[in-house]
């Protein structure tokens, strides 16, 4: 086995096919076939299905990303430290986080890695689904996820270790102009206007959407919203109301109407990853972020 075909069944398992993975390995079409086929043959398995003109991994090739993906982080650190010197931490430290876990305290535990390691380097991506944070470390897709606790408590198994990187409180966030008594606002006692949510699935918003229900609330929904980032621009366009994290609330209070809700929605968000998997880079990241908790 090569660390050619590693790196080629892998570019072929996330851009879906071989035209794309061709096309981001810089080689072309018969090379990455000639590659896959020969890994097969030596293997003995088929590692993909043919599905048109895509190609998605079989049972074998699942099993086989996490692995392969390790020996690629690997052999990255070993060329880093030949290059730079054994005396400096060097690697590359890969993380996935969910867009609703709260983005400043990632950005400040990124920040004192780099402090600490500058020979380093580190990429955060984005976590689609919360409830997959552990298939995602089994697969070996990234180092390290940043999630809720609530959405992954069911999923995570004895094997994962789970580092809290601190809560995150919801408020009410309401256009310009909303008319609200002040102090925290009854979940119940919600004024009757548009609300800006996202779909339901694995998020807070499934509690907040709960908690309504039970008291009876049924506010009317002006957009669903995919993405989370989209939510504050329509309440500061005036077009409904809608729950956003304590921190980013606070910061429009003087373009919006913020309150605090009974009862609070509070989500606990960790580091996740698996000891027995961990770069040089990656047992270091853990030792920044552990002196930081």
């Amino acid at each position: 086995m090569e660390l050619r075909q590693i790196e080629y069944f892998l570019a072929v398992v996330e851009h879906g096919g071989i035209g794309g993975a061709s096309v981001s390995l810089g080689v072309t079409q018969p090379t990455v076939s000639q590659a896959l086929r020969a890994l097969e043959r030596e293997l003995g398995v088929q590692l993909f299905h043919r599905i048109g003109r895509g190609m998605v991994p079989s049972a074998a090739g699942r099993a086989l990303v996490g692995s392969a993906r390790q020996i690629v982080r690997d052999v990255e650190s070993v060329d880093d430290a030949l290059a730079v010197g054994s005396d400096q931490i060097t690697g590359r430290v890969e993380i996935l986080a969910s867009p609703f876990a709260d983005g400043a305290t990632i950005a400040e535990v990124v920040a004192a890695f780099v402090d600490a390691h500058p020979a380093a380097t580190i990429r955060v991506g984005e976590l689609d689904d919360e409830s997959l944070a552990a298939a995602v470390i089994e697969e070996g897709r990234c180092d390290f996820v940043v999630t809720h606790l609530h959405p992954v408590e069911t999923a995570v198994d004895d094997a994962l270790e789970v580092i809290v990187l601190g809560e995150q409180e919801f408020w009410l966030v309401c256009p310009s102009g909303t008319v609200l008594p002040d102090g925290p606002i009854d979940i119940a006692d919600l004024p009757h206007i548009p609300m800006v949510f996202v779909p339901r699935g694995g998020t807070v918003a499934d509690e907040i959407e709960s908690a309504m229900r039970e008291a009876g609330v049924r506010p009317p929904i002006a957009v669903l919203a995919e993405d989370r980032e989209e939510r504050l621009p329509m309440v500061l366009a005036g077009i409904g109301a809608t729950l956003l994290e304590r921190r980013v609330a606070q910061s429009v209070a003087d373009r919006t109407t913020v309150r605090p809700v009974r009862p609070r929605f509070v989500r606990n968000f960790a580091l996740m990853y698996d000891p027995t998997a961990l770069s040089v880079a990656a047992q270091a990241f853990v030792d920044v972020v552990s002196a930081r908790s």
